[in-house]
């Protein structure tokens, strides 16, 4: 018999995402994750899945993308929302794990 994938909703969130290359940042425990940006009928949402990326793999970049969609860093307040350089607040969307692979969605607040 197969083994049923195992999904487990996480409430315990990484303290800070740090920007370290082309679609790559770093959480606190150095541990790296990949961003993809969603675009859902004019909101803003993030998908970060956790999948460990050797250093000496990642490229640096100064993409314009990143410096105006997204921010260099993210830092999780006491309410569980991200708040980035500019102010702005993140809805932690969802925050799972399955089969031990991380995957976040963060989600940029209206009016903020």
């Amino acid at each position: 018999m197969a083994n049923l994938p195992v999904k487990v909703h996480l409430t315990s969130h990484p303290y800070c995402l740090r920007i370290r290359g082309h679609a790559v940042y770093e959480d606190e425990d150095q541990r790296t994750w990949l961003h993809l940006v969603v675009d859902t009928v004019g909101v803003l949402q993030i998908l970060l899945h956790q999948e460990y990326i050797p250093s000496e793999d990642i490229e640096v970049t100064n993409s314009p993308l990143t410096s105006i969609i997204m921010p260099w860093m993210w830092r999780l307040n006491p309410v569980g929302q991200y708040v980035d350089p500019m102010c702005r607040f993140w809805r932690i969307v969802h925050h799972v794990k399955e089969n031990g692979v991380e995957e976040m969605i963060l989600e940029l607040r209206a009016n903020t």
